[in-house]
């Protein structure tokens, strides 16, 4: 006899058995799922990065940079930074080049994570780094908080130290620069210490036609004094021989009255009249040329060839004069002779004794003076060669002083260049170019939908990871589907819907709740109330009808299955760390789960994103609550039937 009663189902005992081992088993994993899932969601992030995809706008236009020499550099650094980013090697984000309008859409739809735009003058400015108006080149970031908060952090830490990598690039360039600068410097001193060199070498040919020009100038000093000397020696000659010449001509006056005398009472005397004429006026043309030739030893500005030949003129007259006088003595003793003519003889007699002292005299006037002339010429001579060694002196102390000039200009030539090499601070501002030249490059961030509290980006994550375990609770505590109510007659979608009512009125509570929290506690915006807590009970309603389902399907089971979902959503929702980031599978799984669904729709919300999107999430959840609830229908009629079959079995056995 079967011992099958209607209420007991004929279910297989080594069914039952199994599907105890599999709750056991699921039940164990579950912690296991836990963190084993999520950190295999996040074993790939260093590689994870590089897959998030981030836009670049080039607006950067070229310039052309002149160099000292001329030489014209066409200059591109915003290409240059593209094709550090877009290359095969370049760390960090996954950056495709787009347009203005393109790059704005693809981050207002979660395409792109990240908008970096090189401006227009980029290049300008990066150019201007080494000139006097130093400008710092600036690069824009824009992020978007709506579809990842930590995507937002990450593009920046990146465009941060991108920025920092490039700056230094250019830090670098500008040193270099600053180091060739610093040569030229060199080479412009180098330039002045040659010119320093021939100022040496100048110098020492000064000094050295000064020390020729000081012996020239004793030299000099010592012909002067010689010629002093002879010029002293020649003016005591010259008034011995002036004194000389006076008695002379005296004596002559005397000799002339008396041979006058003599001529007058001789003039009978025709021959010896005649001769005394002649001799008279002889003496007198003598006369006259011994006072021209004095004349021109008293002129000081007579030539020495001239003193030379007045001094031998006066010479010979001396000579002359000293045969004369001896003559004129033997005149005189023959006149006494003479009775009748004894007293103009010896008045003749007389003169011609003075006449010969005269002579005497002039004859050592004569003397003197030609050893004064002497000297004269001899001081002549050294004064001459003095002022040849003065003029070599002075011709060396010229090329010195000419060799001085020279390396004067050369140092100021080469100061100069280096002065004007090294700009002054009122040129250059110097504490500007030292900003610039540290910080070259700088990155302003621009973050659109901004989520600044940390209680606002946990709050969009938690509140449906809320509902999810709300539902799992509500599950627990709410009692199942009993074998007795399914038996009923009550057709299934009543049966359905009065456990989903009692349920949805939980979740409802929870939900409230939860959104309470998140505007109290997270500060999101009051006015974003209806939003948040309607957006909330639709995903609180899809989670309970999805646990209802679990529950009618597996029974208890279901739950552990629950956990296990809950465990792959963890790890591949996307609301904080990108989707793209994730490694494996888990970069797109989170696209088909609800926990994304509610994360990413409440986000936008909260965030101001796009308001499609948050309308997609909340579609999408009604479709996931709605599908829950018809195949939990098809569960209920299922099972029903099955229990009917099972009431049935035995009486068709008997």
């Amino acid at each position: 006899m079967n011992l099958a009663t209607p209420t007991t189902p004929a279910v297989p005992i080594a069914r039952r058995r199994w599907v105890r081992i599999l709750a056991v088993i699921a039940a164990t994993v579950v912690p296991l799922s836990l963190a084993g899932l999520s950190m295999a969601a996040l074993a790939d992030t260093e590689a994870g990065i590089d897959r998030i995809p981030a836009a670049i706008v080039n607006e950067d236009e070229m310039v052309t940079q002149t160099a000292d020499d001329g030489t014209e550099t066409k200059v591109l650094a915003g290409r240059l930074l593209v094709t550090e980013l877009t290359g095969d090697d370049s760390p960090g984000l996954d950056w495709q080049l787009y347009n203005a309008d393109g790059a704005a859409a693809a981050l207002a739809d979660g395409e792109v994570y990240a908008v970096l735009t090189i401006p227009s003058d980029f290049s300008e400015s990066v150019v201007s780094l080494s000139t006097d108006s130093p400008t710092q080149a600036e690069l824009t970031l824009d992020t978007d908080d709506a579809h990842s908060y930590l995507a937002g952090t990450v593009a920046q830490s990146l465009g941060d130290g991108m920025v920092r990598a490039f700056g230094a690039d250019l830090t670098k360039q500008y040193l270099t620069g600053i180091y060739a600068q610093i040569g030229e410097i060199g080479d412009a001193f180098s330039q002045a210490a040659d010119g320093a060199s021939q100022l040496a070498d100048g110098a020492a040919s000064a000094a050295d036609g000064a020390e020729q020009y000081a012996d020239g100038a004793a030299q000099a000093a010592s012909g002067a004094a010689t010629y002093a000397d002879g010029v002293g020696s020649a003016a005591s000659g010259a008034s011995d021989f002036a004194d000389g010449v006076g008695d002379y001509t005296s004596g002559v006056s005397s000799l002339a009255a008396g041979l006058n005398t003599l001529a007058n009472e001789t003039k009978d005397l025709g021959d010896l009249g005649t001769g005394v004429e002649s001799y008279t006026k002889g003496v007198s043309t003598l006369a006259g040329l011994i006072q021209q030739n004095l004349d021109v030893l008293a002129d000081p500005g007579a030539s020495a060839g001239d003193r030379a030949i007045a001094e031998a003129t006066l010479q010979n007259l001396g000579d002359q004069l000293e045969l004369t006088a001896a003559r004129g003595t033997k005149l005189g003793e023959g006149a006494a002779g003479l009775g009748e003519l004894q007293s103009g003889i010896a008045q003749s007699a007389a003169g011609a004794s003075k006449l010969a002292s005269g002579g005497s005299s002039l004859a050592t006037g004569a003397d003197g003076l030609a050893d004064g002339v002497g000297q004269l010429a001899s001081g002549a001579n050294s004064l001459a060669d003095g002022i040849e060694g003065l003029a070599t002196g002075a011709s060396g102390l010229a090329s010195g002083i000419e060799q001085l000039a020279d390396g004067a200009d050369s140092l100021a030539s080469g100061l100069n260049e280096g002065s004007d090499q090294l700009a002054s601070a009122e040129e250059v501002t110097t504490d500007e170019s030292a900003a610039v030249a540290s910080d070259p490059v700088g990155l302003d961030v621009a973050t659109a939908n901004a989520v600044t509290q940390i209680g606002q980006i946990l709050g969009t994550y938690l509140v449906p990871l809320g509902l999810w375990i709300g539902a799992f609770a509500i599950m627990l505590v709410v009692p199942a589907l009993s074998r007795r109510v399914l038996a009923t007659t009550a057709r299934s979608s009543r049966v359905l819907g009065s456990a989903l009512l009692r349920a949805g009125l939980v979740a409802a509570v929870q939900a409230i709740l939860l959104v309470a929290l998140l505007h109290l506690v997270a500060g999101v915006d009051w006015a974003l109330l209806p939003a948040t807590l309607g957006f909330s009970l639709v995903a609180a309603a899809a989670f309970t009808a999805f646990h209802q389902l679990l529950t009618i399907v597996f029974g208890r089971v279901g739950l552990v299955v629950s956990l296990l979902l809950l465990s792959l959503q963890i790890a591949t929702v996307g609301a904080i760390v990108p989707s793209q980031a994730l490694a494996g599978p888990f970069s797109w799984l989170g696209s088909f789960m609800p926990l994304g669904w509610a994360t990413t729709g409440l986000q936008q919300i909260v965030a101001g994103g796009e308001v499609g999107v948050a309308i997609g999430s909340v579609f999408a959840l009604a479709v996931f609550g709605l599908a829950s609830v018809l195949i939990a229908r098809l569960a209920i009629r299922r099972t029903r039937r099955a229990n009917a079959l099972g009431l049935l079995l035995p009486a068709t056995a008997a």
